[in-house]
Protein backbone atom coordinates (compact mmCIF):
# COMPACT_ATOMS: atom_id res chain seq x y z
CA UNK A 1 0.00 0.00 0.00
CA UNK A 2 1.41 3.38 -1.01
CA UNK A 3 1.79 6.40 1.24
CA UNK A 4 -0.31 9.43 0.30
CA UNK A 5 1.46 12.71 1.03
CA UNK A 6 -0.34 16.06 0.48
CA UNK A 7 2.24 18.81 -0.17
CA UNK A 8 1.23 22.43 -0.66
CA UNK A 9 1.80 23.35 -4.35
CA UNK A 10 2.92 26.93 -3.62
CA UNK A 11 4.55 26.61 -0.20
CA UNK A 12 5.87 23.03 0.16
CA UNK A 13 6.32 21.88 3.75
CA UNK A 14 10.07 21.29 4.24
CA UNK A 15 9.45 18.40 6.61
CA UNK A 16 7.35 16.58 4.02
CA UNK A 17 9.85 17.30 1.22
CA UNK A 18 12.63 15.79 3.37
CA UNK A 19 10.42 12.78 4.13
CA UNK A 20 9.73 12.22 0.41
CA UNK A 21 13.41 12.54 -0.54
CA UNK A 22 14.45 10.07 2.18
CA UNK A 23 12.09 7.52 0.62
CA UNK A 24 13.44 8.23 -2.89
CA UNK A 25 16.99 7.64 -1.63
CA UNK A 26 15.81 4.38 -0.06
CA UNK A 27 14.55 3.10 -3.43
CA UNK A 28 10.94 4.27 -3.52
CA UNK A 29 8.94 4.68 -6.72
CA UNK A 30 7.14 8.01 -6.36
CA UNK A 31 4.29 9.83 -8.12
CA UNK A 32 4.77 13.60 -8.08
CA UNK A 33 3.43 16.76 -9.79
CA UNK A 34 5.33 18.74 -12.44
CA UNK A 35 4.60 21.84 -14.54
CA UNK A 36 3.09 19.66 -17.29
CA UNK A 37 1.48 16.64 -15.60
CA UNK A 38 1.99 14.04 -12.90
CA UNK A 39 5.07 11.86 -13.31
CA UNK A 40 6.64 8.66 -12.02
CA UNK A 41 10.12 8.93 -10.58
CA UNK A 42 12.90 7.23 -8.65
CA UNK A 43 16.55 7.63 -7.72
CA UNK A 44 18.62 7.41 -10.89
CA UNK A 45 21.01 4.94 -9.29
CA UNK A 46 18.31 2.43 -8.32
CA UNK A 47 17.98 -0.32 -10.96
CA UNK A 48 15.10 -2.13 -9.25
CA UNK A 49 12.97 1.03 -8.95
CA UNK A 50 13.62 1.86 -12.60
CA UNK A 51 12.51 -1.64 -13.64
CA UNK A 52 9.31 -1.24 -11.61
CA UNK A 53 8.54 1.98 -13.51
CA UNK A 54 9.20 0.19 -16.79
CA UNK A 55 6.65 -2.46 -15.81
CA UNK A 56 4.02 0.11 -14.79
CA UNK A 57 4.39 1.99 -18.07
CA UNK A 58 5.23 -1.14 -20.17
CA UNK A 59 8.29 0.60 -21.60
CA UNK A 60 10.94 -1.03 -23.75
CA UNK A 61 14.65 -0.21 -23.74
CA UNK A 62 14.23 2.27 -26.61
CA UNK A 63 12.27 4.69 -24.43
CA UNK A 64 14.16 7.84 -23.46
CA UNK A 65 14.10 8.18 -19.70
CA UNK A 66 14.30 11.73 -18.38
CA UNK A 67 16.50 13.27 -15.74
CA UNK A 68 14.85 16.19 -13.98
CA UNK A 69 17.53 18.76 -13.20
CA UNK A 70 17.61 21.86 -11.02
CA UNK A 71 19.36 24.12 -13.53
CA UNK A 72 21.49 24.34 -16.68
CA UNK A 73 24.75 23.59 -14.91
CA UNK A 74 23.32 20.29 -13.70
CA UNK A 75 22.19 19.41 -17.24
CA UNK A 76 25.75 20.06 -18.43
CA UNK A 77 27.00 17.38 -16.02
CA UNK A 78 24.77 14.70 -17.51
CA UNK A 79 24.71 15.56 -21.23
CA UNK A 80 26.94 16.80 -24.01
CA UNK A 81 25.77 20.39 -24.61
CA UNK A 82 27.33 22.54 -27.33
CA UNK A 83 27.02 26.34 -27.49
CA UNK A 84 24.02 26.33 -29.86
CA UNK A 85 22.05 23.89 -27.71
CA UNK A 86 23.05 25.74 -24.56
CA UNK A 87 21.46 28.94 -25.88
CA UNK A 88 18.32 26.98 -26.78
CA UNK A 89 18.16 25.40 -23.33
CA UNK A 90 18.62 28.79 -21.71
CA UNK A 91 15.72 30.18 -23.76
CA UNK A 92 13.30 27.35 -22.98
CA UNK A 93 14.04 26.52 -19.34
CA UNK A 94 12.57 26.17 -16.85
CA UNK A 95 9.50 24.91 -18.65
CA UNK A 96 7.51 21.99 -20.12
CA UNK A 97 10.19 20.73 -22.51
CA UNK A 98 12.18 17.48 -22.53
CA UNK A 99 15.46 17.61 -24.47
CA UNK A 100 17.09 14.53 -26.00
CA UNK A 101 20.87 14.86 -25.84
CA UNK A 102 23.95 12.63 -25.86
CA UNK A 103 24.41 11.26 -22.35
CA UNK A 104 27.62 11.91 -20.44
CA UNK A 105 29.48 9.25 -18.45
CA UNK A 106 27.61 10.40 -15.35
CA UNK A 107 24.40 8.78 -16.63
CA UNK A 108 23.99 5.08 -15.73
CA UNK A 109 24.24 3.01 -18.91
CA UNK A 110 20.88 1.31 -18.28
CA UNK A 111 19.17 4.73 -18.55
CA UNK A 112 20.67 5.48 -21.97
CA UNK A 113 19.04 4.34 -25.20
CA UNK A 114 21.05 1.31 -26.40
CA UNK A 115 22.21 2.53 -29.82
CA UNK A 116 22.24 6.33 -29.62
CA UNK A 117 23.34 6.58 -25.96
CA UNK A 118 20.93 9.46 -25.41
CA UNK A 119 19.03 10.68 -22.36
CA UNK A 120 16.09 13.02 -21.86
CA UNK A 121 16.67 16.06 -19.67
CA UNK A 122 14.46 18.82 -18.40
CA UNK A 123 14.22 21.62 -15.87
CA UNK A 124 10.67 21.69 -14.47
CA UNK A 125 8.96 24.95 -13.57
CA UNK A 126 7.10 23.61 -10.55
CA UNK A 127 7.70 24.58 -6.92
CA UNK A 128 7.20 21.09 -5.45
CA UNK A 129 9.43 19.42 -8.04
CA UNK A 130 12.16 22.02 -7.55
CA UNK A 131 11.93 21.57 -3.77
CA UNK A 132 12.40 17.80 -4.20
CA UNK A 133 15.41 18.34 -6.49
CA UNK A 134 17.02 20.86 -4.14
CA UNK A 135 16.69 18.46 -1.21
CA UNK A 136 17.82 15.45 -3.28
CA UNK A 137 20.85 17.44 -4.51
CA UNK A 138 21.00 15.46 -7.78
CA UNK A 139 18.70 14.73 -10.74
CA UNK A 140 15.57 12.62 -10.36
CA UNK A 141 14.80 9.92 -12.92
CA UNK A 142 11.34 10.47 -14.36
CA UNK A 143 8.72 9.49 -16.94
CA UNK A 144 5.28 11.00 -17.58
CA UNK A 145 2.48 9.17 -15.76
CA UNK A 146 0.58 7.94 -18.80
CA UNK A 147 -0.87 4.46 -18.35
CA UNK A 148 -0.24 2.05 -21.25
CA UNK A 149 -3.74 2.22 -22.77
CA UNK A 150 -4.44 5.90 -22.02
CA UNK A 151 -3.89 8.83 -24.42
CA UNK A 152 -3.32 11.41 -21.67
CA UNK A 153 -1.57 11.53 -18.26
CA UNK A 154 -3.44 10.92 -15.02
CA UNK A 155 -4.37 14.11 -13.16
CA UNK A 156 -6.28 13.16 -9.99
CA UNK A 157 -4.02 12.01 -7.11
CA UNK A 158 -6.89 10.03 -5.57
CA UNK A 159 -7.53 8.20 -8.85
CA UNK A 160 -3.79 7.55 -9.10
CA UNK A 161 -3.89 6.03 -5.61
CA UNK A 162 -6.72 3.68 -6.61
CA UNK A 163 -4.95 2.59 -9.80
CA UNK A 164 -1.37 2.32 -8.50
CA UNK A 165 -1.77 1.68 -4.78
CA UNK A 166 0.13 -1.61 -4.88
CA UNK A 167 2.65 -0.58 -7.55
CA UNK A 168 4.20 2.63 -6.17
CA UNK A 169 5.51 3.52 -2.71
CA UNK A 170 4.64 7.21 -2.45
CA UNK A 171 2.05 9.50 -4.04
CA UNK A 172 2.63 13.22 -3.60
CA UNK A 173 -0.62 15.15 -3.89
CA UNK A 174 0.36 18.58 -5.21
CA UNK A 175 -3.08 19.46 -6.53
CA UNK A 176 -4.09 19.70 -10.18
CA UNK A 177 -1.11 20.29 -12.44
CA UNK A 178 -2.39 19.75 -15.95
CA UNK A 179 -2.99 16.89 -18.34
CA UNK A 180 -0.56 17.69 -21.11
CA UNK A 181 2.88 16.02 -21.24
CA UNK A 182 6.05 17.89 -22.12
CA UNK A 183 7.08 18.72 -25.66
CA UNK A 184 9.98 16.40 -26.50
CA UNK A 185 12.76 17.87 -28.66
CA UNK A 186 15.54 15.79 -30.17
CA UNK A 187 18.55 18.12 -30.09
CA UNK A 188 20.69 15.45 -31.76
CA UNK A 189 18.86 16.32 -35.00
CA UNK A 190 19.63 19.39 -37.10
CA UNK A 191 17.40 21.35 -36.92
CA UNK A 192 15.86 20.13 -33.63
CA UNK A 193 13.14 17.55 -34.25
CA UNK A 194 9.83 17.50 -32.36
CA UNK A 195 9.32 13.91 -31.19
CA UNK A 196 6.18 14.75 -29.22
CA UNK A 197 4.10 17.91 -29.31
CA UNK A 198 3.01 18.69 -25.78
CA UNK A 199 2.56 21.69 -23.54
CA UNK A 200 5.71 23.50 -24.66
CA UNK A 201 5.18 25.94 -27.55
CA UNK A 202 7.12 25.20 -30.77
CA UNK A 203 6.35 28.38 -32.74
CA UNK A 204 9.94 29.46 -32.18
CA UNK A 205 11.03 26.47 -34.31
CA UNK A 206 9.69 28.04 -37.50
CA UNK A 207 12.64 29.17 -39.54
CA UNK A 208 15.07 27.77 -36.95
Amino acid sequence: MSQFLPIHPENPQKRLIRQAVEQIKDGAVVVFPTDSSYALGCHMGNKEAMERIQRIRRLNDKHNFTLLCRDLSEISNYAMVDNINYRLLKMLTPGPYTFILKASKEVPRRMQTPKRKTIGLRIPDHIVTQALLQELNEPLMSVTLIMPDDPLPLTDPYQIQVLLDNQVDLIIDGGFCGQEPTTVLDLMAEPPEVLRQGKGDIKWLVGH
